[in-house]
């Protein structure tokens, strides 16, 4: 069954469709971010999780009055990990997209390398923010 026959438009409706919109101007793609921003916020469970984890990191950094180049890294991390989450959201939508949301062993490849490169990238993060935030924690504890 090819995916027109699952959907109910026909080829000439999907002719007839606009096309996607682009940016006019610069305010209008800064929109068009914000709207990207806010579906994983909304749709993403993971991107939620690591929201979650940026608050508690900020608020452990203000509690220790970490030094400017700790604060540097972090804010690096937490962007890092931010971004690798919104290509993981774009991968797996291009994915479904292509492959027309059905299971096809080249999709699951590239959604699963996307998500291997978010674990990888939490992984580094944990590593250097333990780095980072130990010499506080240990001078905490005595």
């Amino acid at each position: 069954m090819s995916s027109l026959e699952e959907n109910p438009k026909t080829e000439e409706s999907l002719k007839e469709e606009k096309p996607v919109p682009r940016a006019e101007n610069l305010w209008q793609s800064f929109g068009y971010a914000f709207e990207g921003f806010g579906h994983v916020i909304r749709s993403q469970r993971n991107f939620q999780i690591h929201l979650g984890i940026t608050a508690l990191v900020l608020l452990v950094g203000f509690f220790f009055e970490i030094t400017q180049l700790d604060w540097l890294f972090v804010l690096l991390l937490i962007g890092w990990m931010l971004c690798l989450e919104c290509l993981n959201t774009a991968i797996e939508a291009l994915t479904d997209l292509a492959s027309g949301g059905k299971y096809h062993p080249l999709a699951k490849i590239a959604k699963d390398v996307a998500a291997a490169a978010c674990l990888i990238g939490a992984f580094i993060s944990v590593v250097m923010g333990l780095i980072i935030f130990n010499p506080y924690f240990m001078a905490l504890l005595g």
